[in-house]
C-alpha cells in the first residue's frame, strides 16, 4: 500500500496554527477558489474546528463517534495538533469504542484505529491489535459468507436468529477496506486474500465486482430503503473508498479505473445523483463517508479526478451557508454550528435520521468530512495538483 503523506513544511504549518489560533470572520470558500488556495485551507480548518466543538459534547464510543474520529485523523495530519491526539488516546479512547451490532459498525471502529495509527507515525500497535482482533472475531462468527451466491460481509452471521432482516450492502463491505489496512499493518497474508476474495471471488462464486459492477463507473444492486436493505446506498461510490485501497495494496491499475470512472459518474449531475450547482447527493445522507469516498478517490488519480476538490469546496459551502441563505430546512445551525445529517436544503432524503441537526449521527459525519477535505486540499497545495 503506498503511503499517504503527513508532513508539512514548516511555513507551511505556521500559517495553518495563526490560522486556527486567530479567529477571523467566515470567509466564503468559493469566492477564493482560484486566488489563494491557502486562504480556502485555514477556512476549512477553522469550520472543522467549530463543528468539532460540538461533537465532542454529543460524544459516545459509538460507531458515530468512530466516524468523527476519522475525520479528526486527518485534521491532525495537516494541523499536528496535540490536542487532539491527546483526545483519542484518553478522553476519547479509541479502545473503547463499542463494536454495535452490525458489522459496519465495527468496520468505522476500526478504520479509524488504522488511520490514527497511519497519521502518528504507524507506531501504536495497540490500534492495529485492536483493530485485527475486532475484524477477526466478526470473521469467526461467519458474517463473511458466500450463502446467496457471491462474497460479502453481512450485518448478522447468516446462522443467527435474529428479528431482523440479515442482509448485506456496500456498508458491510467496509471490513474488506479494513482487511486492506490490516494487511499493510500487519503483513499477514490473510488479511490480502480477504480482501481480494470480498473483490474477486474465488473461482467457484464471484465477488462484489461482477455481482454489482456493470462497468463504466455503474453499480446496480437491489433495491429498498437505504439503511434497511438497498445493496448500494451511494450508487457505488462507497467502493471508492475500498477500491482505492485495493489499487494501493496490489498495485493493479484495474481497481483504479474503476474507482475512477465511479467517481466520474456519481459526480456528474447528469446521472442525477448530485446537484447540478453545488454537487450535494439529492437524495441520501451519510455525507461524511460520501466526501470521504470520493477524497480517497481523488488521491489516488488527482490528475483524472482534477474537479473533485472543487465539487466537494461548493458542497460543503453550500452547506456551511445553508445554501446561501435559501434552504427550507436547516443545514447549518449558526448558535452551535450544529450540521443536519441530510444536505439537501429541501429535505426530504432517505437514510438514517436524515433530519437529526446536531446530534453524534450528524455532527460525526460534518466532521469527517471537513477533516478529509482539509487533508485533500494540504495534498493538492503541497504536491502541486
Amino acid at each position: 500500500m503506498r503511503k499517504l503523506s503527513h508532513v508539512l513544511k514548516p511555513t507551511f504549518l505556521a500559517l495553518i496554527i495563526l490560522s486556527v489560533a486567530e479567529p477571523q470572520c467566515s470567509a466564503p470558500l468559493v469566492a477564493q477558489e482560484s486566488s489563494d488556495p491557502l486562504r480556502v485551507l485555514e477556512e476549512v480548518i477553522k469550520r472543522s474546528y467549530a463543528i468539532g466543538r460540538l461533537y465532542q459534547q454529543v460524544y459516545r464510543p459509538s460507531w458515530e463517534g468512530a466516524n468523527g474520529a476519522i475525520g479528526d485523523a486527518h485534521l491532525f495530519a495537516v494541523t499536528r495538533d496535540s490536542s487532539l491526539f491527546r483526545l483519542y488516546s484518553a478522553q476519547f479512547d479509541l479502545l473503547k469504542i463499542y463494536n454495535g451490532g452490525w458489522v459496519d459498525d465495527r468496520a468505522w471502529a476500526c478504520l479509524a484505529e488504522l488511520y490514527w495509527w497511519h497519521v502518528t507515525g504507524r507506531s501504536n500497535k495497540a490500534w492495529v491489535e485492536d483493530a485485527k482482533n475486532r475484524y477477526l472475531e466478526a470473521r469467526s462468527e461467519g458474517r463473511l459468507s458466500s450463502h446467496e451466491g457471491f462474497w460479502s460481509w453481512y450485518n448478522w452471521p447468516p446462522t443467527w436468529k435474529m428479528n431482523e432482516k440479515i442482509f448485506t450492502n456496500s456498508n458491510m463491505n467496509q471490513m474488506a477496506h479494513v482487511a486492506c489496512w490490516l494487511y499493510e499493518a500487519t503483513k499477514e497474508k490473510q488479511f490480502y486474500k480477504d480482501a481480494l476474495l470480498v473483490w474477486e471471488g474465488d473461482g467457484k462464486r464471484p465477488g462484489i465486482e461482477k455481482t454489482y459492477y456493470r462497468g463504466n463507473g455503474k453499480w446496480e444492486g437491489k433495491p429498498g430503503p437505504a439503511a434497511f436493505g438497498k445493496q448500494l446506498p451511494w450508487e457505488g461510490a462507497e467502493y471508492c473508498s475500498w477500491g482505492a485501497a485495493m489499487y494501493r495494496m496490489t498495485g493493479n491499475e484495474k481497481y483504479k479505473k474503476i474507482v475512477v470512472a465511479t467517481a466520474k459518474r456519481i459526480m456528474d449531475p447528469a446521472n442525477g445523483w448530485v446537484d447540478p450547482v453545488d454537487f450535494y447527493q439529492i437524495t441520501m445522507d451519510g455525507n461524511g463517508a460520501f466526501v470521504h469516498y470520493l477524497i480517497d478517490a481523488y488521491l489516488i488519480a488527482p490528475a483524472e479526478l482534477s474537479d473533485i476538490p472543487l465539487k466537494v469546496q461548493r458542497m460543503l459551502e453550500h452547506v456551511w451557508t445553508n445554501n446561501r441563505g435559501s434552504a427550507s430546512v436547516i443545514l447549518h445551525r449558526l448558535s452551535d454550528d450544529a450540521i443536519r445529517n441530510g444536505w439537501n436544503p429541501q429535505g426530504g432524503e432517505d437514510g438514517y435520521g436524515v433530519d437529526q441537526v446536531g446530534s453524534l449521527h450528524a455532527q460525526s459525519q460534518a466532521v469527517r468530512a471537513f477533516g478529509v477535505f482539509a487533508f485533500a486540499l494540504r495534498e493538492k497545495i503541497t504536491k502541486r495538483w
